[in-house]
C-alpha cells in the first residue's frame, strides 16, 4: 500500500432500507496507524457505515477503499488484512480462552509455529497469561472484551474496526483496553472506533461525529471544539442542579433569560452560549426569583461531550 493513502476512505456512502436512509452520504479517510473515532447516537448510521466498508453490506451509493483497494471490487482480499470485534460478544462462552484464540487462529489459517508464538503474544498483551484454562463465560465483562480484542487480532491485521468494544465495561477495564489499543497503534496498525464514551473519544487523533446517518463534524478533538465551540462554557454549582435546571428553562420559556443551551453534567450545569460569560447575571435573578441559589460560576473549556450535544443539536 502507498503510505501517502489513506487506509480507510469512506466516499459519499449512502445506504437505504426501503424509504429509510440509514446512512447519506458519508465521506471520511482514516491515514496508517491512525486512531479514528466514529461517535454517534444509538441508530445514527456507525454500524451500517462499518459494515459497508467491510463489504458486509452493499452500499446504495458511495464507494469505500480499505488499503487502497475498491471494498466492492476487492473485498476478499481486503478480510485477511482486516479485524474486526462487533458491539456483541462474539467468542464461545463454552471454551476456555486458548480453546478460543485456537479456534480463531485456525480460521485465519495460522501455522502450528505462527499460532503458539501468536497465542503467547495475545496473552501478553491482554494481560490474560495464566487465566488460558478458564473457560470464557467465567471472566468478567472487561477480560472477555480483552479476549475478543485478542482473538480478532491474532492474524496481525493491518486495519482494525471496533464497533463500540468497551459498551457496558467499567472504567478500570476501559483504560486497559485503551491501553492495548494504543500498543497496536503504536505498531502501525490502523484503528476505527466506534464508542459512545467522551473520555475515550479525547484520545482519538481524529473523531467523525454522525446523526441520522449525516456526518455533523470531522477532525482532530481539538479542530471540532474550536469550530463548533468558540467560545468557553459557564459552569454553575447550584445545590440542587436539577431544580435550577427546570428554572433556568422555565425563565427561557417566559422570555427572562436570553437564548442558550442549558445541560445537566451530574451536580453541575453547563451554559452554551456564544458569549457565556454575560449571561451569569440574568442566570442568577432567574434563579433567585425560583428561590435557588446559583452557586460558583465559572467559565471553562468546553468538554468533547458539549461539543457532541452541541453538533448533535
Amino acid at each position: 500500500m502507498d503510505a501517502q493513502r489513506p487506509a480507510i476512505l469512506a466516499q459519499d456512502l449512502v445506504k437505504r432500507f426501503g424509504d429509510f436512509t440509514a446512512v447519506n452520504g458519508v465521506s471520511f479517510e482514516v491515514q496508517p496507524g491512525q486512531i479514528f473515532g466514529f461517535l454517534g447516537p444509538n441508530g445514527a448510521g456507525k454500524t451500517t457505515t462499518i459494515r459497508m466498508i467491510l463489504g458486509l453490506l452493499k452500499p446504495t451509493a458511495g464507494r469505500a477503499e480499505v488499503l487502497g483497494l475498491p471494498v466492492a471490487q476487492a473485498a476478499a482480499q481486503i478480510r485477511p488484512r482486516v479485524g474486526y470485534m462487533s458491539q456483541r460478544f462474539s467468542l464461545y462462552n463454552d471454551l476456555t480462552v486458548r480453546q478460543n484464540l485456537t479456534f480463531f487462529g485456525r480460521a485465519y489459517g495460522l501455522s502450528d509455529a505462527e499460532l503458539a508464538e501468536r497465542m503467547r503474544q495475545a496473552l501478553d498483551m491482554a494481560g490474560l497469561a495464566g487465566r488460558e484454562h478458564v473457560r470464557t463465560k467465567d471472566l468478567s465483562g472487561g477480560w472477555r472484551q480483552r479476549l475478543a480484542l485478542s482473538a480478532a487480532v491474532l492474524h496481525r491485521p493491518q486495519v482494525l474496526f471496533l464497533d463500540e468494544p468497551t459498551a457496558g465495561v467499567d472504567p478500570v477495564s476501559r483504560r486497559a483496553f485503551w491501553d492495548m489499543l494504543y500498543s497496536l497503534a503504536a505498531e502501525g496498525v490502523t484503528v476505527l472506533v466506534t464508542t459512545h464514551y467522551m473520555d475515550e473519544a479525547e484520545h482519538c487523533q481524529r473523531l467523525a461525529f454522525i446523526q441520522r446517518g449525516r456526518l455533523t463534524a470531522c477532525g482532530s478533538p481539538e479542530e471540532i471544539k474550536r469550530s463548533l465551540m468558540p467560545g468557553p462554557v459557564l459552569e454553575l454549582a447550584p445545590a440542587d442542579a436539577g431544580a435550577a435546571l427546570q428554572a433556568l428553562r422555565r425563565a427561557q420559556q417566559a422570555g427572562r433569560l436570553p437564548p442558550a443551551e442549558i445541560e445537566l453534567y451530574g451536580s453541575r450545569l453547563h451554559v452554551v452560549a456564544p458569549e457565556a460569560h454575560r449571561l451569569r447575571r440574568p442566570i442568577a435573578r432567574a434563579l433567585k426569583a425560583a428561590g435557588l441559589d446559583p452557586g460558583p460560576m465559572d467559565l471553562i473549556e468546553p468538554s468533547l461531550e458539549d461539543v457532541f450535544i452541541a453538533s448533535m443539536r
